[in-house]
């Protein structure tokens, strides 16, 4: 029987702790996890997905808002394991953390490809072909650990974050299975530095968009929606599109035809089919419908 502590707040990291809930071979014997947050209007405050499945399994869970404090190093460090397995925890594990007891990481990206807060959206931001999670031993660094295993997925042409989130959420939980029941230090192999890039954080800011190019804005609707969607600086949110043609060129913004259903859109590079739009405010509707009621036809700017 392998005991672990595991580490992780979102909900893919709950995926993860119920696979090891359920496995015979492995016994969870303490979940960290961030502090419960307000959510919604009402700022109603909501416990992790991983705090719930652990209590419901009546494992202990802790949630330090400071992981490095030494009371909680203190705890922690009485805690017996065998490994500790982290999955996006959101606080970087102190050095004597991770000397109690070997650490292995998830990390949603192709390492060294992708270090950092956003990999998923980064590999469609890219336009890359191929995803993947890597399991790697935790050092001080941020995703810079020895790597253990990778499991690639191709990635589909149209595919939407969310689509790819759940299927890297599926790798990893089988990786980390794997891992686990077949971990040896010494066949680790440490990451090429000189290879690496990172992703940062995601700000609104970033769904902005100029109708500059075609397939560049793609990308950002694919790996920015639901959040934080796209706009164009109006305001007008894009719901739903597909990229028309990467090549012609053009006035930006410029509607170029109207179907039943949809608008053609042109950029300075290639143009975009939409579907659907939300101004603000507003509810979202068809797009059809959107220009209609503002009197918008063919050959004028979108908003």
């Amino acid at each position: 029987m392998t005991r672990v502590i595991f580490m992780g707040t979102p909900d893919y990291a709950g995926s993860i702790l119920e696979a090891l809930i359920e496995a015979d071979d492995i016994e969870v014997v303490a979940v960290y996890t961030q502090p419960d947050k307000p959510v919604g209007r009402k700022a109603v405050l909501t416990p992790p997905v991983v705090k719930i499945l652990a209590e419901k399994a009546h494992i202990p869970v802790k949630q330090p808002t400071r992981l490095r404090d030494e009371e909680v190093v203190n705890e922690l460090q009485t805690i017996r394991c065998d490994l500790i397995i982290v999955a996006a925890y959101g606080q970087i594990l102190p050095k004597a953390v991770l000397e109690h007891a070997p650490c292995i990481n998830l990390h949603a990206s192709i390492l060294p490809q992708y270090r950092g807060a956003s990999p998923i959206q980064q590999s469609l931001l890219n336009n890359d072909s191929q995803s993947g999670v890597t399991a790697m031993w935790m050092d001080e660094g941020l995703d810079t650990g020895a790597i253990i295993k990778i499991e690639t997925l191709e990635i589909g042409a149209d595919e939407m974050v969310e689509s790819l989130y759940g299927r890297l959420t599926e790798a990893a939980v089988h990786l980390t299975l794997e891992v686990i029941r077949h971990w040896d230090r010494r066949s680790a192999i440490q990451q090429n530095n000189a290879e690496a890039t990172h992703c940062k954080k995601i700000l609104k800011s970033d769904g902005l968009i100029d109708f500059s190019d075609a397939r560049e804005i793609y990308n950002r609707y694919r790996a920015f929606t639901p959040w934080p969607g796209i706009f164009t600086v109006s305001g007008l949110k894009i719901k739903k599109m597909l990229l028309e043609e990467e090549s012609s060129v053009g006035e930006a913004g410029i509607i170029a035809r109207i179907d039943k259903e949809s608008v053609l859109v042109q950029c300075t590079k290639g143009s975009l089919r939409i579907f659907r739009v939300q101004a603000p405010s507003k509810q979202e509707t068809l797009v059809v419908d959107y220009l209609n009621g503002k009197r918008i036809g063919c050959g004028n700017p979108l908003v």
